[in-house]
Order: C-alpha cells, then sequence, then structure tokens
C-alpha cells in the first residue's frame, strides 16, 4: 500500500492503482483501517420475496413427498398449478 500511497502522490490514486492492480476499495478500505476508523459489517438480511422458513419447509415436504420424488421442481410446479394449489 506504501507503494500506491507514493505513486499517486505523482500520477493519481486511479493510475496508481491500475498500475499495480489494486482495486480502489482496497486503498480506500486500507486507508479507513490506518486510521483507527472501525468499518462496521453490514447485517445480513434476507431477500425481500424470499419464502419463509414455514413456506420453505412446505415446499420441501412436498418436493420429497412420494407423487414428486422423481421429478423435477418444474414439472411439480406445472402439476400443482393444474390442480390449482
Amino acid at each position: 500500500m506504501q507503494a500506491i500511497e507514493q505513486l499517486s502522490s505523482t500520477s493519481g490514486t486511479l493510475a496508481a492503482c491500475r498500475a499495480l492492480g489494486v482495486v480502489r476499495a482496497t486503498l480506500y478500505r486500507h486507508r479507513k483501517r490506518s486510521r483507527g476508523l472501525v468499518i462496521e459489517a453490514r447485517a445480513e438480511r434476507g431477500h425481500p420475496r424470499a419464502l419463509a422458513i414455514h413456506e420453505q419447509q412446505a415446499v420441501l415436504a412436498e418436493l420429497r413427498s412420494a407423487r414428486f420424488v422423481d421429478q423435477a421442481p418444474a414439472a411439480v410446479y406445472a402439476a400443482l398449478l393444474d390442480e390449482g394449489r
């Protein structure tokens, strides 16, 4: 990182990072850490359209049932749509 800092003072940060093959975000993250700033980890959150746990379990139970055990998920989906489920 010292090489990038020295090179960036003369040619700019973008050119220095490109020349040494370092992503600028990595440089900025390193600068924050060296200044003593705390980088907070992002909280994991699910996708807004993801199924709830009980819904996932219901889907897996249906896919693993004796009726659908040897069928592809798309075929199971089509069969259940035909039945109105």
